[in-house]
């Protein structure tokens, strides 16, 4: 085991006395401060073979110090901490040149073996490519969790960021794959290319090698001319092959010989064409166990599984889930949804729940909630009704109701006369508003008994009486009908 001194830079002196006895009991040599400005004379100095730096200073920002430092000690690995533990500060932590990004909190054992490996010079260093600098940078982050599952995403994110190397996403369907396809397109050396998305499941067998390769014409009946496919579409940029595990023996083939080759031809074509594009593949399947089956190429795997990178199901990140809700609610807002708050018990409800679609499951549950729910402030009874009892339910519409007066002889059309001789006989003139005296009559009757079947729920109303909800909504502000009362009649 190698030791030396440990530079350690925080201005929260718990984490530096916790930081400095792990190290110490691990027989290194610390020294610490508070401040860029005692770092700064530490380096002047030319003490220290490792530096810890967290990134919010007192006096200056950490990740900005790295290239500063690094021009007067070259080769002085500096690992990052931070509690801003998102993709935009890993990938700019590794842009600027840092041997590693730790989020906090940590595990002091993961910091000692990465002081560790950092004095070994075990990591392999970052190709030349960079991501975009600045604010652009963090403009571009569409992932959003700071749980420790997310953290070991970004990080393996900001260290393939910046190369050209093949990823595959794995993990459940709704967890968010085609995101961190974005996100290596976005933030990587490729950014002002295509990027182009194809998802295998949802193209017919028999035209997969078209969609991928393109065709000439005449290459098949009905192919009157010349059409590109997504690997010419994709030139220059990244090519996101969702659901690989969906695609045919056949198609696996020809991938196989492109990213052997990195030359392709059309459907019908002789002529070799370069394939410049990333390949990031995604599955929500087992594909060993799909090799094992016969149904998915061992050596296509090999190619594609350079650089795996899985994700959580949002039931192992649940601390996750009131950031992404609440940024959802956010998102429907600048939509034209209505501003909707959580309340603590509608959280502790939200993550209580299984979520077998993950995200995107999360996603469209805050969207219902937000076209929906009564209330501006969401509590747990709210948030169940709407997203637990909707989907058990459902919102098809009940069937209509048999009309059945008092008495079993008459009909809606002898009701309505009688009430109108009565009305002519003893009331005003139809010009003095018999229509809408008539409306106000039979309509309020008719909206509560609507609401009474559906047990309040307005859209089944809606649905039932066939208007539009917004339509529903006007006519029972002017009846003064709270739909809410009639819940428990159902």
């Amino acid at each position: 085991m190698i030791t030396g001194t440990i530079l350690v830079v925080d201005d929260d002196a718990g984490i530096r006395t916790v930081v400095r006895q792990a190290l110490l009991r691990s027989g290194h040599s610390v020294r610490s401060t508070d401040s860029a400005a005692g770092l700064w004379k530490l380096i002047e100095e030319g003490v220290g073979d490792v530096l810890i730096t967290d990134v919010l200073l007192p006096d200056a920002n950490g990740l900005d110090m790295i290239p500063l430092v690094a021009a007067r000690r070259p080769g002085l690995p500096i690992i990052v901490m931070s509690a801003q533990n998102t993709l935009s500060t890993a990938v700019k932590a590794t842009e600027q040149g840092a041997f590693d990004y730790l989020p906090k909190p940590f595990d002091l054992n993961e910091l000692t073996r990465t002081v560790q490996s950092a004095l070994e010079g075990t990591r392999i260093a970052a190709p030349d490519q960079v991501a975009p600098q600045g604010e652009a940078a963090g403009e571009a982050m569409p992932m959003i969790g700071r749980s420790p599952p997310m953290q070991e995403v970004y990080r393996t994110l900001a260290r393939v960021v910046p190369t050209d190397l093949t990823v595959m996403v794995l993990g459940e369907s709704g967890t968010g794959k085609e995101l961190v396809a974005r996100a290596l397109h976005d933030l990587g050396p490729r950014r002002t290319g295509p990027f182009v998305a194809i998802n295998m499941a949802a193209i017919p067998r028999e035209l997969i090698e078209t969609e991928l390769f393109g065709h000439e014409r005449g290459a098949f009946t009905g192919a009157a001319a010349r059409s590109s496919g997504r690997f010419e579409q994709a030139q220059g940029g990244t090519l996101f092959l969702d659901e690989i595990g969906d695609m045919p023996m056949d198609a696996q083939t020809r991938l196989l010989r492109v990213l052997q080759s990195g030359e392709y031809s059309t459907v019908g074509g002789t002529r070799s064409l370069k394939a410049d594009v990333r390949i990031v593949a995604a599955t929500h399947k087992d594909l060993k166990r799909l090799i094992d089956s016969g149904l998915f190429r061992e050596d296509l795997y090999y190619r594609l599984n350079v650089v795996p990178v899985r994700l959580p199901p949002l039931r192992a990140r649940r601390e996750d889930i009131p950031e992404l809700a609440n940024h959802f609610l956010q998102r429907g807002v600048a939509e034209g949804l209505p501003r909707k708050l959580l309340d603590a018990s509608a959280i502790a409800w939200l993550q209580s729940q299984a979520w077998p679609g993950n995200v995107r499951e999360l996603e469209n549950a805050m969207r219902r909630l937000a076209a929906l729910a009564r209330d501006e402030v969401i509590t747990a009874a709210a948030a169940e009704l709407w997203i637990a009892r909707a989907d058990a339910e459902g919102f098809e519409p009940q069937p209509a109701p048999t009309l059945r007066p008092e008495n079993p002889g008459s009909s809606l059309q002898s009701l309505i006369a009688g009430w109108l001789a009565a009305n002519i006989a003893t009331g005003p003139t139809p010009a003095d508003g018999l229509y809408d005296r008539l409306l106000a009559d039979f309509e309020r009757p008719l909206l509560e008994t609507a609401l009474d079947l559906t047990g309040g729920n307005q859209l089944k109303a809606a649905r039932l009486l066939g208007v539009n909800r917004n339509t529903l909504r006007k006519m029972l502000t002017v009846r003064e009908i709270d739909p809410g009362e009639r819940r428990s009649s159902r």
